[in-house]
C-alpha cells in the first residue's frame, strides 16, 4: 500500500492579534443576546463571518450607518476616519472599538504629522504606502482631511511634486520591499527639499514573508486558505508559489482537488491573516479523508 502523505498546518498561518481581538470583542458583545453591526465585514475571510451571522452579528456599509441610531456597532480592526466617529455621536450609536492598535498608533503620528503642519505656507506632501480604497487606507487618509496620497509602488510617484518637503508612511501590512522601493525612488528623484519616511509595517504581519516561504519550500504541494477578498492572502500565496509552483489557492474544504495528491509525500497548508485556525483545520481533516478514500479504491 502507497505511503499516506505527512499533512502540515503552518504553526504561523491564522488571524493576528488585531483580527483575535476584533473577533472577540464581537463574540463577547453577541454573547450578551443584543444586537450588533461591524462596518464592512469583521475580516476578509466569508467563512468566519457567516459563522459570526449565526450568533447576531450584522455586516453594514457606510451607507447604511447613515441611517441607524441608538444602536451598537463595531468597527474592525482596520480602523475608521475621523468621520465615522462624528457621524456615530451624532446619530447616537455606540462605537466598539476594536481598530487594531498599530493601525490606531499609525492613524495617531499621521494625524499629528498633518495637524503640526498644515498651517505651514508650504505643507509638506504626506505619501501612504498602501492599495487604494483599503479600509485601513481610507481611515489613514481620513486624519489628514484627505489631502494624503496613497501610492501603490514607484510609477504612482510620476506627477507627483517631489521637491516638496514629504513625509512618507506605510499601510500596516503592506511589503518592507515594496517600501523600500518607494523610499530609494524617491531618494533617487528629489533635488531638493527634505525627505523623512517612516518604517509603520506591522513587524507580525511582515514576518509570516519569509516563515510561509520557508514553510511552503518544504512540502511537496501546499494548500493556500483564505478569503478571495483578502489582500493579505493574495500577497502571501504569491509568495508560496513562488518558491513552490504546487501551491493551490482555496477558500475552504470544498474546493479540495483529489487529484492533486496523487504520488505526494508531504502537504502543507497555510493561510492569510484572516484565515481561522479552525478552518484550516477544516481542510486538513478534508485532505486526509480524500487520500484515505482514494487509498481504499
Amino acid at each position: 500500500m502507497p505511503e499516506t502523505p505527512r499533512i502540515e498546518i503552518d504553526a504561523d498561518s491564522g488571524f493576528c492579534f488585531g483580527v483575535v481581538t476584533a473577533i472577540r470583542k464581537a463574540e463577547e458583545e453577541l454573547r450578551d443576546g443584543g444586537s450588533l453591526y461591524c462596518l464592512g465585514d469583521i475580516v476578509h475571510n466569508s467563512n468566519e463571518v457567516d459563522r459570526l451571522v449565526a450568533k447576531g452579528l450584522r455586516t453594514i456599509t457606510h451607507s447604511d450607518l447613515a441611517t441607524l441610531s441608538g444602536c451598537k456597532v463595531l468597527l474592525r480592526a482596520h480602523g475608521e476616519p475621523p468621520s465615522t466617529y462624528e457621524l456615530a455621536r451624532e446619530r447616537g450609536i455606540e462605537i466598539i472599538d476594536a481598530t487594531c492598535p498599530v493601525v490606531l498608533q499609525l492613524q495617531k503620528r499621521i494625524k499629528s504629522a498633518y495637524d503640526s503642519t498644515r498651517a505651514l505656507p508650504n505643507p509638506p506632501l504626506i505619501l501612504i504606502y498602501g492599495k487604494p480604497g483599503h479600509a485601513e487606507v481610507n481611515g489613514l487618509v481620513g486624519q489628514t482631511g484627505g489631502t494624503a496620497v496613497v501610492v501603490q509602488g514607484v510609477d504612482d510617484l510620476e506627477g507627483l511634486d517631489l521637491e516638496r518637503d514629504i513625509l512618507l508612511y506605510s499601510q500596516t501590512t503592506k511589503s518592507l520591499s515594496g517600501f523600500q522601493a518607494v523610499i530609494e525612488e524617491i531618494r533617487r528623484r528629489k533635488r531638493s527639499g527634505e525627505f523623512r519616511y517612516f518604517d509603520t509595517i506591522c513587524r507580525r504581519v511582515s514576518g509570516r514573508l519569509p516563515r510561509i516561504r520557508e514553510f511552503a519550500a518544504s512540502h511537496e504541494v501546499i494548500l493556500f486558505v483564505s478569503g478571495r477578498k483578502s489582500s493579505n492572502g493574495q500577497a502571501l500565496f504569491e509568495q508560496c508559489r513562488e518558491v513552490n509552483p504546487r501551491s493551490y489557492f482555496i477558500s475552504d474544504a470544498t474546493e479540495i482537488d483529489a487529484t492533486l495528491f496523487a504520488d505526494v509525500k508531504s502537504i502543507g497548508i497555510c493561510g492569510a491573516t484572516s484565515t481561522p485556525r479552525w478552518l484550516m483545520e477544516e481542510v486538513a481533516s478534508e485532505v486526509q479523508k480524500t487520500i484515505e478514500d482514494a487509498l481504499r479504491e
